[in-house]
C-alpha cells in the first residue's frame, strides 16, 4: 500500500511560470487567500490588485497557509496606467468570465513566448467592463448543473490548472 507523501518528500518540480493574475475588485478573505495559495501551488509569478485594497486579515493568512509571504504582490492604484504598461510590455491579457463571447479555457490559444495575465473579477459583479474590452480573449469554465457561476477561487484553479498545462509544452 502507497504511503501519503508530507510536503518534504514530494515528487514536485520547483517551477515558475510566466503568468500575472490580476485580482479586479476582489473582496473576500477566503477568496484572497485561496488564491495565494493557488498561485504558489501553479508557479505564478505575482498576483496584482486593483479596485480594492486586499486586507491580509487572519482570515486571508489562515486562508493562504503562509504563501502570502512567498509570493509576490502588489496593490495597483492607477488602473489605466498599470493597464497601458501591459499594452506596452505586449503581455497577452485573459479575463475568466462568462460573457455572449467567450469560449472554455480548454480551447485557450496561448502565443509563444509571451507573459500571462489572467484577470479574475469581483466575486458578486464579475470581471469589470474595462477588464473586458482590454482582454486579448475571454474564457469560461464549461458547467453542467443548473448554477452558471462557481467559487472564484475554483474557476481561478481550473483555469490555472489549464495554462499551466498549455505552457509546459
Amino acid at each position: 500500500m502507497a504511503a501519503q507523501l508530507q510536503h518534504t518528500n514530494t515528487p514536485f518540480l520547483k517551477k515558475q511560470f510566466p503568468i500575472t493574475i490580476v485580482c479586479d475588485h476582489i473582496s473576500s478573505a477566503s477568496n484572497i487567500g485561496s488564491i495565494f495559495r493557488l498561485a504558489d501551488a501553479f508557479g505564478v509569478e505575482q498576483i496584482v490588485f486593483t479596485g480594492i485594497k486586499p486586507l491580509l486579515s487572519r482570515r486571508t493568512e489562515k486562508t493562504a497557509r503562509a504563501t502570502h509571504k512567498t509570493v509576490p504582490y502588489k496593490y495597483i492604484e492607477d488602473e489605466n496606467a498599470f493597464i497601458n504598461n501591459l499594452k506596452k510590455e505586449k503581455q497577452y491579457i485573459i479575463a475568466l468570465e462568462i460573457t455572449s463571447n467567450s469560449s472554455p479555457v480548454g480551447t485557450m490559444q496561448l502565443p509563444k513566448n509571451t507573459a500571462i495575465v489572467l484577470v479574475i473579477g469581483n466575486e458578486n459583479h464579475g470581471v469589470s467592463k474595462k477588464w473586458l474590452e482590454t482582454a486579448h480573449t475571454v474564457h469560461h469554465i464549461e458547467m453542467y448543473g443548473n448554477n452558471s457561476s462557481m467559487n472564484l477561487a475554483n474557476a481561478t484553479g481550473i483555469c490555472l490548472y489549464e495554462l499551466t498545462n498549455k505552457l509546459k509544452i
